[in-house]
Formats: structure tokens, C-alpha cells, sequence
């Protein structure tokens, strides 16, 4: 019947062949209760549930499910009545046949950290595509956002690096991070981020939070420029946000590793953000990805995940307008690779929030919201406590099924989300600002309005002065040497400009106009350089951005806010006034004072106190901006450096304000007015009345 194959090959009978059916045709029969005493190699048990609403049953599994109730229809009842059961997991399921196309199916019991994203299967966490070859990103442009360009082989031969670095070394994951490394030490010393009290780290307070996020914004800043000097393109691997936080995840110099349902010590209601890593960090919401952050609880015997923070960014169909009410979409239903959209199911996050609906128990509430200063940037509003008060399932606009969650706001929380709301009415005319006097008290002087606002008394305004934009000379300093750039396009790094090489080769700002280190000066282009107005190194030169307000304090006479969040870096006003060359009135209230000493916010290699290159003094008493209304805080969230404005062998020397760190809308803005030297110790001691834990009760 068969050709022979050799000397000791068997004759093969192939009509018995070609009668055997594909074993794909093959339906796998299931054992009857009372099963035989006959040993199988695999065992087959038929889920029992839940679906999700208005599944069909799917081959080649057909146990009906009572459990099971009809979707969209119009009068459906937005609440389960039962509870749900303990999910089984599909993986319990062994078939030696391939599984069938995939439909709605049992929820798998969740993780208590699963770290994906909503809405997302396969995902990559740490890639970014960016099209702009020229500029290095700040990070402001997506926060974390989904690569789904799964077959690049790129992406996969980054994602299969990152995989095989695991512990310490897993910070070493880029060159740049291997030279910071001393820089990092030195920085968690500095900050008292080594070997931080186990009890403390678990529940923190907001001194630990504050270093913790302060550190990783000034790595994130310090790595993004040695990138820049470097002449890094930017790409998907080049994300300083991340990098910098796997840093200090591997040094252990976090905040609030004990994982917990409800308010987070240390981080209060209106708390800002910039990344999603911070909130990591800080303990506030744990994956870097996910919408949903989750606990698993053993309840007799099984675990059943609890919901205890959650990310509304916009990224799905939320609608939280309402400031009070939060109606939030479930994760799942998008298949990244194809982009084919599908019915949400019943698992992880979303069983986790429905689990929370039953318990009654709170859950923390992140909006992310629109950055007004950048078209593409996130900022991460905390809003407090919620509690799930009814689920239920629409059809998304993609016509497939979407799970949404009801979420109320605990009562008698401070504003979080609502004083957003306010102010963007205050913007659009919509309500007026109470206790308006001046709506510009800068008569049209600056880009944007600056009110002045009284809500405490019946003060009118402060004295008389001359709204002056920057500071007037009368004699500019000599300058040895100096040089212009002709950096037509504006300066960059990594290249042959004299204005890089005098900030020791690197560029000061980043793209998005952030301070990137703090130096004891800053060479920013003066008038005879021929790049443009727009040039990335000249940031204080293009003046004020935020939308501030001079406004009266309860104790301490006028002060200066933001309607704008600010992030940690970014430049606020310059100090205006007359340079003063004879000493200050004993009288005047109103004096910068350069050659004091200040505590420097960034290590430096030296012990010496900071000082100014030039003994500069300046009065805004008669003839100054806002600068004048920034009162003194031991605790400051402002600090100032000295910038430099070279042209044709004179050096102008002007002093810009920076924020230490993110600073919420309608947050006092302070510096430290520092410490007179020894040789001239005339001003007399003033009672401090910043009122914060670290006061020392006096200021100069």
C-alpha cells in the first residue's frame, strides 16, 4: 500500500490517514457529576459566571447563567441587585485544543497591583514617540501615554532590555543616569532620603512627601540636560520622568509604602501634579499606568479587590463637570494593537470599583486636567474622597458596551477641583472675583492682568508706586570679556554658542521655559545676540505668563498668587525697582538684598554660603512690579537667582524668581529674604508670621 522508506521503515496504511478528522473539529466532552473512575490527562469544568450583561454563551462552554441581565435597554436599573460572585480565572480552564476567538468572559481574580492602563491589554509603559527631532521635552506633552506601535522593533528590543534589568541595577538603564549617579547620592543626603525610618516611609508626612517629589523633580530636570549636552535626540526611550523615578523607586526614596484605603498622610486636597510617576511616589495612587488602583482582601477564603484610587484624565469618557459628581468609565475595551474596540468586562479595576459600590468604602479621586500653559500638557489635581453610590452599563460611542461608575464626594472637604472651576469662571466672565479692587493694577504694563484683590478689610490698596516691568540702570557693571551668539534659530545645545558655553555647556531652560539646574548664575542672551526673541535662553526676558493677583493678608499686610498652577522650575517675575548704591533707609520695607546669604536649594560642591556675583541692592519702595508684594516665609516655595545680560562689554545683572516646587492655584508666593552678612548686621530682627512648622520665629 505504501512506497518503502527505507530498510527498516513499516508500510504505512494512508487511507487510515485521510480518514482522521482535524483535531480543531474535535469538541471536548466534559465529565458528568458522577464520573467515571477512569483517569483523564486533562480536567474540564464549565465557568458558571458572571458575564457581562448580554454576553452569549460561547463555544465551546454552554452553562447557562441565571446571573445574567439584559443591556441597553431603556429603562434599565443602574445598580446590581445581587452580589457578585468570586470570579474564577480563565487559566483554571485546561484544554489541549486551541481556545476559540476570544469573547466576554469570567473576570480573572485581580492582582493587587496589576499597573496596566484603562482600556488597555498590551501596552508599553515606558515608550514615547516624538516627532519633534529638534527640541528635548520637558515631559509636559502626554504625561504617560501608550505607544501602540507594538511592531517596532524598536519597541521590542527596548522593552526586551528593560525586562532582563531587575534590582539595583535596574537604575542604570542609560548612559546619563550612570553619570548622575554621584549626583543622586548626593542629592537623597542632602535631603535626608537615605535610609529613611521604616515607620516614617510607610506613613509619611508632608516633609517626606514634599522632599521626596522635590528630589525627583530636580533629577528629572538634571537628567533632561545632560541629555540636551549630550545631543540627544528625543525618542521613545528618552523619557527623564520615568527614569528618574525608577532611580529613586531602587534607592527606596519614596513616600507612603504602606498601601491603604482612604486619605493619604502627608498629601493634602488640591495637591498638584505633573506626573503620573509623582503620584507613585508619593503614595497617593501606586501603577504608573492604570486608572485604577486596587487592593485584593481576603473575604472567606477568596480575595475580592477593592478600589482605593482612581485617575479620571480624560482618556475615556468621564464627565465630571459637576465638581461634586463623578461619572467614571471602566478600563478595558480597546485592543492597542489594532485599535478594535470591544466590550468592557467585569475584572480588575472594574470589578474592584464594583466590589467598592457593596463595601461603601471611599476612594481616592485624581482629575486630570487641561494644562492652559501647553496645548498637549496634564496636570493632576487631588480631589479628595469619593464614595461609589451606583454602576451601571451604556453603549459607548464606539457602540460597544462600557461599564460606568456614579462617584459622590464625601461632604465637608476642603475645594480641590472646585476652585479650578471658579477660577476658570473668573476667567470667562461667567462670575466675578470677590473683593476686586483694581481689575490691572498694572495699568496694561504686562501680557497679562494682575488684580488686586481685598477680601479681609477695608484697605483700599497699598502706598502709591510706579508700576516698573524690570529693573532700571543707571550704570551697568563692566564686562571683560563678552561675547554674542548668532544663533539666528535660537540657541541649542550641544553646539559651538558662546551663550552654552558660559553655562558650562549646557543650556539653562528646558523647552517648556524650566529652570533646569540652579546655578550661582544664570548667562541668559543680551541685547546684542542675534537670536530671536522667542530663544529658548531667554526666559525671564519675554516677561510675566501666569496670571498673578496682589492680594491682602490676614496678618501680613499685601501679598502675591496665582490664578495659574505653577510646575516646580518655572519662572514667575524678576524683582524690579532702583539699584541702590549708597545703603537703604532704615524705613524701606521694599529692599532686595543680593549680597545676604540664602540656603541654596540645590547641593553644590562647595560649603560656602551662596552669594551673588555682583552686590546688587534694589528698592521697589518708590518704583517696582509684583516682585515688591512677595512676603518672607521661613518654608519659602520661591527662590531667586541671578541672571546675567551681557551687550558689547556691559553686564546687566537682573533678579528672576523661580518656584521650588508645584505650587496649587491661590497659594501664598514666598521667599526667604535671607540672612545679613556678619560686617553689616543693621536691619533689626522682624517677628516672622509664616506660621509653618520649620518658623524660626524671625526674619530680617
Amino acid at each position: 500500500m505504501g512506497d518503502s522508506l527505507g530498510s527498516d521503515s513499516v508500510p504505512i496504511d494512508k487511507s487510515r490517514v485521510l480518514d482522521i478528522k482535524p483535531l480543531r473539529c474535535l469538541v471536548p466532552i466534559f465529565p458528568t457529576p458522577a464520573a467515571s473512575s477512569q483517569s483523564t490527562p486533562f480536567a474540564f469544568v464549565p465557568p458558571t459566571g458572571p458575564f457581562p450583561p448580554g454576553a452569549a454563551q460561547f463555544f465551546p462552554f454552554h452553562a447557562p447563567s441565571e446571573q445574567q441581565r439584559p443591556v441597553n435597554e431603556p429603562n434599565y436599573e443602574r445598580s446590581y441587585a445581587i452580589p457578585i460572585p468570586s470570579p474564577v480565572p480563565l487559566n483554571s480552564f485546561r484544554t489541549p485544543t486551541p481556545a476559540p476567538a476570544p469573547a466576554p468572559s469570567p473576570a480573572p481574580t485581580p492582582e493587587a497591583n496589576n499597573g496596566r492602563p484603562r482600556g488597555s491589554k498590551n501596552y508599553v509603559v515606558y515608550e514615547e514617540v516624538n516627532n519633534n527631532n529638534n527640541n528635548q521635552s520637558d515631559g509636559y506633552e502626554n504625561g504617560f501615554t501608550i505607544d501602540t506601535e507594538d511592531s517596532s522593533e524598536v519597541v521590542r528590543r527596548k522593552r526586551k532590555a528593560r525586562k532582563s534589568v531587575k534590582g539595583p541595577q535596574a537604575a542604570a538603564v542609560s548612559n546619563s543616569e550612570v553619570d548622575i549617579d554621584p549626583l543622586v547620592n548626593h542629592l537623597l543626603k542632602s535631603f535626608n532620603l537615605v535610609d529613611i525610618d521604616t515607620h516614617l516611609q510607610a506613613d509619611s508626612n508632608h516633609d517626606l512627601v514634599q522632599r521626596v517629589v522635590m528630589v525627583y523633580n530636580l533629577l528629572r530636570r538634571k537628567i533632561l540636560q545632560l541629555d540636551d549636552a549630550k545631543g540627544v535626540i528625543p525618542g521613545i526611550s528618552r523619557r527623564a520622568d520615568l527614569r528618574s523615578g525608577t532611580i529613586l523607586m531602587n534607592k527606596g526614596a519614596r513616600a507612603n509604602t504602606k498601601r491603604r484605603v482612604g486619605a493619604v498622610p502627608g498629601v493634602s486636597i488640591g495637591d498638584v501634579f505633573f506626573f503620573r510617576m509623582e503620584l507613585c511616589l508619593a503614595g497617593l495612587h501606586a501603577p504608573i499606568m492604570a486608572g485604577i488602583d486596587y487592593l485584593s482582601f481576603k473575604v472567606s477564603g477568596d480575595e475580592e479587590p477593592v478600589a482605593v484610587s482612581i485617575v479620571s484624565s480624560g482618556g475615556y469618557e468621564d464627565d465630571g463637570d459637576d465638581g461634586e459628581v463623578l461619572i467614571y468609565s471602566g478600563q478595558g475595551g480597546v485592543q492597542r494593537n489594532d485599535k478594535l474596540m470591544m466590550d468592557q468586562k467585569l475584572e480588575r479595576g472594574n470589578l474592584a470599583l464594583e466590589k467598592s459600590l457593596h463595601r461603601g468604602n471611599e476612594v481616592r479621586v485624581v482629575r486630570g486636567l487641561k494644562d492652559g500653559t501647553h496645548l498637549t500638557g496634564k496636570i493632576y489635581v487631588y480631589d479628595g474622597l469619593y464614595k461609589i453610590h451606583e454602576s451601571w452599563i451604556e453603549k459607548g460611542k464606539s457602540g460597544c458596551n462600557v461599564f460606568k461608575y456614579k462617584l459622590v464626594r464625601v461632604a465637608g472637604q476642603p475645594e480641590g477641583f472646585m476652585l479650578w472651576k471658579s477660577i476658570q469662571q473668573w476667567r470667562d466672565g461667567v462670575t466675578t472675583r470677590v473683593g476686586v479692587i483694581l481689575p490691572d493694577l498694572t495699568s496694561g504694563a504686562e501680557n497679562v492682568p494682575i488684580c488686586l484683590v481685598n477680601d479681609v478689610d477695608g484697605e483700599k490698596g497699598p502706598a502709591y508706586f510706579t508700576y516698573s516691568q524690570s529693573l532700571k540702570y543707571a550704570k551697568p557693571y563692566t564686562s571683560s570679556k563678552s561675547s554674542s551668539c548668532r544663533c539666528s534659530n535660537g540657541c541649542q545645545p550641544a553646539t559651538n554658542c558662546p551663550c552654552v558655553e558660559r553655562n558650562g555647556g549646557y543650556l539653562p531652560y528646558s523647552t517648556a521655559g524650566v529652570l533646569l539646574s540652579h546655578n550661582i548664575l544664570i548667562h541668559e542672551c543680551g541685547p546684542s545676540c542675534l537670536c530671536p526673541s522667542t530663544c529658548r535662553n531667554r526666559v525671564s526676558q519675554a516677561g510675566l505668563k501666569l496670571r498673578l493677583e496682589v492680594f491682602r493678608t490676614k496678618n501680613k499686610g499685601w501679598g502675591l498668587r496665582s490664578w495659574d498652577p505653577i510646575r516646580a522650575g518655572a519662572f514667575i517675575c524678576e524683582y524690579a525697582g532702583e539699584i541702590i548704591e549708597n545703603g537703604a533707609d532704615s524705613d524701606d520695607n521694599y529692599i532686595f538684598d543680593s549680597t545676604r546669604t540664602f540656603e541654596p536649594l540645590e547641593p553644590v560642591p562647595t560649603d560656602e554660603p551662596v552669594k551673588a556675583p555682583f552686590p546688587l541692592i534694589i528698592s521697589a519702595k518708590n518704583k517696582g512690579n509684583v516682585g515688591r508684594f512677595m512676603n518672607h516665609s521661613c518654608s519659602p516655595n520661591v527662590y531667586w537667582q541671578p541672571i546675567l545680560r551681557e551687550n558689547e562689554g556691559e553686564s546687566y545683572i537682573h533678579i528672576g524668581f523661580y518656584a521650588i516646587k508645584h505650587i496649587p492655584p491661590l497659594q501664598e508666593l514666598t521667599f526667604n529674604y535671607g540672612i545679613p552678612r556678619s560686617e553689616k548686621m543693621g536691619p533689626q530682627k522682624k517677628k516672622c508670621l509664616c506660621g509653618l512648622p520649620k518658623c524660626k520665629g524671625h526674619f530680617y
